[in-house]
């Protein structure tokens, strides 16, 4: 059995995997957690099997980490999408903008060349109004994204999804005729049980660098925060 109990970006559970040998990984924040996961879904993808000790499971747990510790509540919503976070805990003023996403895209101007996208994301565990959807179109602009999300563990309100309809939908350059909304608002409770956000899946990952494929047997893993 190997145990890192620092495991951080994962090299050691995934060296770990690789020789067929059982483990468990244990790290403070939820964002190094979340990395651990993407990791091992680039690395062995259904060929690996482990628990994650920690992390919120229902709308309960996740009120309960935003009340602990609003930046471990951010970090572990933003993985819910994957996305990337815009600055750590240390920060100043975040524009605006709490995760990132990237994917890649055609450049209409240079055809045989890509055109890398962005996609801000903003997470809100309190009170929530039509004021921030308006705020996040003008993050959205001033960031030139193409696409805005907002994450709410409370459910929004009807003017705000009125807001977020009204600011249309954003034409996919590579694929004609496929458009996807330019906000979207997604609550933890959504999240949780399976739904996502709707963007062009590209086959290269461009938001975090992925894990070469590894080849292993079934393994056993708990993840666990240390708080």
């Amino acid at each position: 059995m190997v145990l890192d109990a620092f495991a951080g970006c994962g090299t050691t559970i995934e060296e770990a995997a690789t020789l067929n040998r059982q483990w468990i990984g244990i790290d403070i924040t939820h964002l190094a957690v979340a990395l651990l996961k993407y990791r091992l879904a680039d690395a062995f993808g259904d060929d690996v099997e482990y628990e994650i000790i920690g992390e919120p499971k229902d709308a309960a747990g996740a009120k309960a980490l935003a009340a602990q510790d609003r930046y471990q509540f951010q970090w572990w919503a933003l993985s819910l999408i994957r996305a990337r976070p815009y600055q750590g805990k240390k920060k100043g003023a975040d524009e605006g903008v709490d995760g990132l996403i990237y994917y890649q895209d055609v450049d209409p101007d240079k055809p045989k060349k890509t055109l890398t996208q962005k996609i801000v994301v903003q997470v809100k565990s309190g009170k929530v109004s039509v004021k921030d959807i308006r705020e996040l179109k003008s993050v959205v602009e001033a960031q030139a994204a193409v696409i805005g999300v907002f994450i709410t563990l409370n459910r929004p309100t009807q003017p705000m999804v009125k807001e977020a309809a009204a600011a249309g939908r954003f034409q996919w350059l590579h694929v004609a005729h496929t458009t996807y909304p330019k906000i979207q608002i997604r609550t933890i409770d959504e999240l949780l049980a399976g739904g996502g956000i709707e963007y062009p899946q590209t086959p290269v990952d461009v938001t975090f660098r992925r894990a070469e494929r590894a080849a292993s047997q079934n393994q056993q893993l708990e993840i666990g925060d240390k708080s």
